[in-house]
């Protein structure tokens, strides 16, 4: 192990990650590593169907979804089959409003009518055993590729493509849906045209987004879509990618290459803003426009859905955070519900209430019928779980351990809430939720230099399932400090070890302003930060992000 630096080591030794192959595979993940796509259960079926689709000439339509993760995944698909010379293959993805997520009756009733012959599903359908029973009665054979949990009842459909089935296939299990979808890709290339299957590289800067922007672990083959997502985007060919950042004064190029935070933070939620605020066409057709005019109008359009689902969603916050203030101070699940809150919001004030309060929530908007919303969870809670135990109440529900969508009559709106806070309740029963500060290692300001700068950025690309780096340092010398930002937001300070070696580290902590009054020059302090690497006008020099501090 003498190859790597021993920081590094222990680093990887906490996160699992030990053994010689192990670690060699960790760092030396290439392209090349991915793996064989005809190895998955049912992708030889599927491929063969869709050959069978082109040479009889049929109707094919890719069902998507509206978030970035089915955007991308739609995209992806049709490129595809674009490129591999499909010539009758259209796109639809539902109306989040009024439709919601996945396939729906009226949904197929429309693609019959447009004498569609197969439907190949992207990130949605693991839970649409309904619709697919209506879809083979319609006469339309429906390929599934999700990456959703397993329902109780699996859908009678064609073939099933998805990484959560027993006996898959899959050697990465915790792919996006644009990561399944990219391996049918894979598959449709090796089968159909295996001379160009390197034009698929060209697909990784949106396979790139679509996996950030969905949450997924990034170890194993989402490791390497990340890393090469990131390498595509920053070179990208797509010109509504291009006018995006314009628009959005991101900067991405070749020298400015992005990161994991840029993607999750900058361009997942413009991305996600059409299908939350209206129609998620508006960025699908963005991604593949190849008109410069038009590409500069969608980003715009783009830009401004995004604006106002910022504003529309720090509106509805504020609502629901004195609800659960008043409301729900002594209880273990926060409910809130209003007709006039956009469905595409949501998940969003659900995710910023549960991360405020540590505590599992559900917001809703009621509808004519329904009551339609989503629900985010603490680590103590799967909520997919929770919903199985009340799925006699609900019309249907989908999703994940943490982050789940539902559906449910109005006259079953009360037992359901009393139910499923019961079971909450019951789960967190005698466990005290408490905010914690997860520290990495703790380290000596000693043991920072450009060369542990260089070993750590091996481990790169940071995000979920493989987190930044979080690093203790205790008795640094305050050698200067001052408020920094608009309004005195940021707090600045030099640091130097309490050897008094030469050493002095530039420190920053966002929002520090007026959290520390007292602070002063000379002070011993503990801190927590991640190591960056701040660059300006030419210069580089190494930069601690302050998490929290401790005056001494």
């Amino acid at each position: 192990m003498g190859d790597y630096h021993p920081i590094v080591l222990e680093l990887l030794k906490n996160r699992g990650i030990s053994k010689k192959g192990e670690i060699k595979d960790f760092f030396e993940f290439n392209y090349e590593n991915l793996t064989d796509p005809l190895n998955i259960s049912n992708m030889e079926k599927a491929v063969d169907r869709i050959a069978k689709a082109k040479e009889k000439k049929e109707k094919i339509f890719i069902f998507g979804d509206y978030d970035a993760d089915g955007v991308t995944a739609t995209a992806l698909i049709f490129e595809t089959l674009e490129n591999l010379g499909f010539k009758n293959v259209s796109v639809y993805i539902p109306d989040r409003q009024v439709e919601g997520y996945g396939i729906n009756e009226t949904a197929l009733k429309h693609l019959k009518k447009l004498k569609t012959d197969l439907i190949i599903t992207v990130d949605c359908g693991i839970s649409n055993w309904k619709e697919i029973k209506k879809a083979n009665e319609l006469g339309m054979n429906v390929i599934i590729t999700d990456h959703h949990s397993i329902p109780e009842k699996l859908p009678e459909a064609f073939c099933i493509i998805n990484p959560n089935l027993e006996n898959s296939g899959f050697a990465a299990k915790d792919l996006a849906g644009v990561g399944v979808a990219f391996k049918l890709a894979q598959a449709l290339y090796k089968k159909m045209d295996p001379k160009n299957i390197d034009w698929l590289k060209w697909l990784l800067d949106i396979i790139g987004i679509g996996t950030i922007a969905d949450c997924v672990p990034l170890l194993f083959e989402n490791r390497i879509l990340a890393k090469y997502g990131l390498l595509v985007l920053s070179k990208t060919r797509r010109i509504g990618l291009q006018e995006m950042f314009k628009v959005g004064r991101i900067i991405i190029s070749e020298n400015d290459m992005p990161d994991v935070h840029k993607v999750a933070f900058q361009i997942a939620p413009r991305i996600n803003a059409a299908g939350r605020m209206d129609h998620a066409s508006v960025s699908f057709n963005l991604l593949l426009e190849k008109n410069q005019a038009k590409a500069r109008n969608l980003a715009l359009e783009v830009e401004g859905r995004n604006q106002e689902r910022q504003k529309v969603t720090a509106e509805i916050y504020r609502e629901v955070q004195i609800l659960a203030q008043n409301l729900f101070k002594d209880k273990k699940f926060i409910f809130a519900e209003n007709e006039h809150w956009p469905v595409g919001i949501l998940g969003l004030v659900a995710g910023k209430i549960t991360e405020e309060f540590k505590k599992p929530s559900i917001i809703l908007q009621k509808q004519e019928k329904e009551y339609v919303g989503s629900l985010r969870s603490i680590p103590e809670v799967n909520i997919v779980e929770c919903l199985r135990e009340c799925s006699d109440l609900t019309v249907k529900f989908g999703g994940h351990s943490q982050a789940a969508g539902v559906t449910i009559l109005h006259e079953n709106i009360g037992k359901f809430y009393k139910k499923l806070s019961e079971i909450v309740e019951k789960k967190l029963k005698g466990k005290e939720i408490v905010s914690v500060l997860d520290i990495d290692m703790e380290i000596s300001s000693e043991d920072i230099d450009w060369e542990f700068m260089s070993e750590l950025k091996k481990m790169e690309p940071f995000g979920q399932g493989n987190p930044e780096p979080v690093f203790l340092v205790k008795n640094m010398v305050i050698a200067d400090l001052r408020v920094c930002g608009n309004g005195s937001k940021h707090l600045k300070l030099s640091l130097k070890g309490e050897s008094g070696g030469p050493k002095i580290f530039d420190s920053i902590g966002f929002g520090f302003g007026d959290r520390f009054p007292n602070i002063k020059k000379g002070d011993k302090i503990d801190i927590v930060f991640n190591l960056k690497e701040d660059s300006w006008n030419g210069s580089k020099k190494i930069q601690f992000n302050l998490i929290d501090l401790r005056i001494i």
